[in-house]
């Protein structure tokens, strides 16, 4: 096994890297040649080419090791939002994002020879609901609400340390599609194949997204810039609800689409244990910054991202389950 001292390779550290996104960047980053070191509270069930350290996400201890000498930290931890807002869950949401951002601070901090770039997750719900424009990070206009609180709050926390030689970037990121377990796409799949997925609640609210490929390519692309501060991690191109899923039952074949209210969502969603603000809530963001520094996406329209998608999903025995 390598080690920190005997790796011939620049070393990234992704914090809460086991589950859909983790597994996406460790797999790009260990093809680019990286060693990548997995930080995470229990031992990534799918085979991997990264090291794995535990961690708590709160504590510090032998994991902080790991940022002494890393080219690059990359934050992904955080308790999904896909469930009821009850009082133990906002407080779990809150937590395991600003427990595990500050527990990175005080590592970077306290490391002879830190990372000189952290880029940490955030979200690009921390927008109003945008229906007349797209929101960058130049003039974009922040909501209210809780998951707009979350946002604030991480990005706050991902800020507080006193990190001069820390360069530090606050990823934006939309909905990431992308095949394989514990991904957006998987339950999406599921709607659209089933018949459910036509437009919601008149499907004029836009959805922000992007592709897999593109999001890893996008944190390499900022890890080698001068970037710094939040930045949009979405596509060019946000498409309204309806769009959307009328791509989507086009790649996979499903001619129907059964329209639903705004009532009927909301009580799909407490059925299903989610909230129908993550169906409702029009986001539109912009990469403003990504294009402005010369990034480019290999994926900017949905329907052909969509398509690549579902053909990838096919070939790899997922069909929509």
């Amino acid at each position: 096994m390598t080690t920190p001292e005997t790796s011939v390779g620049q070393r990234l550290v992704i914090a809460g890297g086991s589950g859909f996104l983790g597994r996406a960047m460790t797999r790009f980053f260990a093809a680019q040649g990286w060693e990548v070191v997995i930080l995470s509270r229990s031992r990534p069930q799918h085979p991997l080419p990264a090291r794995w350290v535990g961690w708590d996400g709160v504590n510090q201890g032998e994991w902080a090791r790991e940022l002494d000498g890393a080219a690059a930290l990359l934050n992904l931890a955080g308790r999904s939002v896909n469930c009821r807002y009850t009082a133990a869950n906002m407080l779990d949401i809150y937590a395991s994002r600003l427990d595990s951002t500050r527990a990175l601070g005080r590592a970077a901090a306290a490391a002879a020879s830190p990372p000189p770039v952290w880029l940490n997750s955030s979200t690009a719900t921390i927008y109003r609901d945008a229906r007349d424009r797209p929101q960058d990070e130049a003039a974009g206009e922040q909501g209210q609400g809780f998951s707009v609180d979350v946002a604030q709050r991480w990005e706050a926390a991902f800020l507080e340390a006193d990190l001069p030689n820390i360069r530090r970037v606050a990823l934006r990121t939309a909905m990431v599609y992308g095949v394989g377990e514990g991904g957006v796409m998987e339950t999406t799949d599921r709607v659209v194949r089933l018949g459910g997925a036509g437009p919601m609640a008149g499907g004029g609210q836009r959805v922000s997204w992007i592709h897999e490929q593109d999001f890893c390519r996008a944190v390499a692309f900022l890890i080698a810039s001068d970037l710094s501060g939040p930045v949009n991690v979405s596509a060019p191109e946000s498409p309204t609800n309806a769009e959307f899923l009328r791509a989507y039952r086009k790649a996979w074949e499903v001619p129907l689409g059964v329209p639903s209210t705004t009532f009927l969502i909301q009580l799909g969603a407490r059925v299903m244990g989610s909230e129908a603000e993550l169906l409702l809530k029009s986001r539109w963001a912009a990469p403003g910054r990504l294009l402005s520094a010369g990034f480019t996406f290999d994926f900017t329209a949905w329907p052909h991202a969509i398509e690549t998608l579902v053909a990838q999903a096919r070939r790899e025995g997922h069909q929509g389950r």
